[in-house]
């Protein structure tokens, strides 16, 4: 792959022109958002439901990514199956989510998103994620810098993870996401750390929250896809984080049959040695 293509699309004029698409994708959404046909449309296989806005966002970001960058493929959740029968051929394309957190946008939390990671090589290379509601974006680019960006302003902000402190640790998690393997982490820092504090949101919501040095861990042991996780994993690691597997290594994206992500942690703070320990004990 030519190096100087590469560095080109990762760059701050390609998340200027991914906040105008996410502009458009967001309006959109709202425009469905407080009307009367934010209704689902259907429920997908995986028992998620699809509404209209799901759809117009897929449209809008489709063509759009598309149109821009012609030679990138583009694969979203709402993608046909004769395109997402295509993505092993890839080395690089555009992985996107154009809802995330469509139970939060059903039921009007405000806490849903527009995911956008540009893969290479099996690896998010440039992630985005723009909040609708707020016209907010998150955006990294691993080893350049993350940031948060103002839609209507054009402001821009410099954003890090925080470093692991003496206090009790902040889970970043989702208030519907439960189970024993979830149970298991927080006994486990309770016991490492005396106890733990908890933020809820939804979407990839966490992983903003994250690089915005929020919290301190966010651990996933329910079912996701690699559209709800890549943009994230892009945005926590060009913040200084790690978005890991329960063997510690990085997430690999489009090298499996299934678009399934594995389970995972990730850490705003990867170099604390506490986390081996927590790893250690959620492998087992």
């Amino acid at each position: 792959m030519n190096d100087s293509v590469t560095d080109n699309l990762c760059s701050r004029n390609t998340l200027d022109a991914l906040i105008r698409l996410c502009e458009q994708a967001g309006n959109a959404i709202l425009a469905y958002y407080h009307g009367a046909d934010r209704i689902e449309v259907e429920s997908k296989s995986d028992r998620t439901p699809l509404t209209a806005a799901d759809l117009a966002s897929h449209r809008l970001l489709d063509e759009g990514l598309q149109g821009l960058w012609p030679d990138v493929p583009v694969l979203s959740e709402e993608s046909p199956l004769a395109v997402t029968a295509q993505r092993r051929e890839w080395d690089r394309f555009w992985l996107v989510d154009p809802l995330d957190g469509t139970r939060e946008f059903l039921e009007e939390t405000g806490q849903f998103t527009i995911n956008i990671a540009l893969v290479e090589s099996h690896r998010p290379v440039l992630g985005l994620i723009y909040q609708p509601l707020e016209a907010l974006a998150y955006a990294g680019i691993p080893g350049e810098g993350a940031w948060q960006i103002g839609a209507c302003d054009g402001s821009w902000r410099e954003l890090a993870c925080r470093s692991l402190g003496g206090g009790f640790p902040t889970v970043l998690a989702s208030a519907r996401h439960r189970g024993p393997r979830l149970a298991h982490c927080l006994d486990w820092l309770n016991g490492a750390f005396g106890g733990h504090d908890r933020l809820n949101s939804g979407s990839a919501i966490k992983f903003c929250d994250m690089a915005a040095g929020r919290g301190d861990l966010y651990p996933r042991f329910s079912p996701c896809s690699e559209w709800d996780v890549a943009a994230g994993d892009a945005l926590v690691s060009a913040a200084g984080g790690a978005v890991l597997d329960l063997a510690g290594v990085p997430l690999r994206y489009n090298c499996r049959d299934t678009l399934l992500s594995p389970d995972f942690i990730a850490l705003a703070d990867p170099t604390a040695s506490q986390w081996r320990g927590l790893l250690g004990a959620m492998a087992t």
